[in-house]
C-alpha cells in the first residue's frame, strides 16, 4: 500500500493505530461512498462492522497513495 509521509506519522497516534491495513484497502476497493474534493483529493468511506464505524480514507490524486485514514463520526448512511 502505497502512503504519504504525513500517513506514516500519524498512523503512530493511538486511535490511528487501531486502523487496519485491510480495513484500509477494503474501503479503497469497495466503498460505500466516494468523494472528490476541490483539491483533487479522494475521499471514500466503508462501514467496519468489526468496530461498527465508519472508516473514511483520504487518497492523493492518484488514486492509491494513503495520505489518511480516520474514523469519521460524522458520517451517517443518510449521505449516501
Amino acid at each position: 500500500m502505497k502512503h504519504t509521509q504525513y500517513f506514516s506519522f500519524i498512523k503512530q497516534r493511538p486511535d490511528r493505530a487501531i486502523i487496519k491495513d485491510e480495513w484500509i484497502l477494503e474501503t479503497i476497493s469497495d466503498p460505500l461512498k466516494t468523494e472528490i474534493q476541490t483539491d483533487g483529493r479522494i475521499r471514500k468511506w466503508k462501514y467496519i462492522e468489526e468496530v461498527g464505524k465508519y472508516l473514511r480514507v483520504i487518497l492523493l490524486e492518484d488514486g492509491e497513495t494513503v495520505h489518511n485514514a480516520f474514523f469519521d463520526r460524522g458520517f451517517k448512511e443518510e449521505q449516501l
